[in-house]
């Protein structure tokens, strides 16, 4: 019997291929990131890796409040000064 003939067909099979692929994805992501964890704890500037990263998601972390929590001025209030701002070049 052939690899292609004991393939399930149809929605279920079609499903179970792509939690067959899902979790063949995450445990190679796992392994590649324990690999990678591994390697981090054997560097000896691990702390100075760390403090780095630290400054680094504290700089990501002001940069998203200031995109998201920052409320932009008004949109008549910068016509507004724009009008009072002419009008005080064409008084001079």
């Amino acid at each position: 019997m052939t690899r292609e003939a004991e393939r399930p067909e149809g929605p279920d099979g079609q499903a179970l291929l792509l939690v067959a692929g899902l979790a063949d994805l995450a445990v190679s992501t796992l392994s590649s990131a324990l690999g990678a964890a591994r390697g981090l704890l054997r560097r000896s500037d691990t702390a100075e890796l760390a403090a780095e990263a630290e400054r680094e998601l504290t700089a990501r972390g002001r940069l998203a409040l200031d995109r998201y929590a920052t409320v932009p001025p008004a949109h008549l209030e910068i016509l507004a000064r724009r009008a009072l701002a002419r009008r005080a070049a064409d008084d001079v």
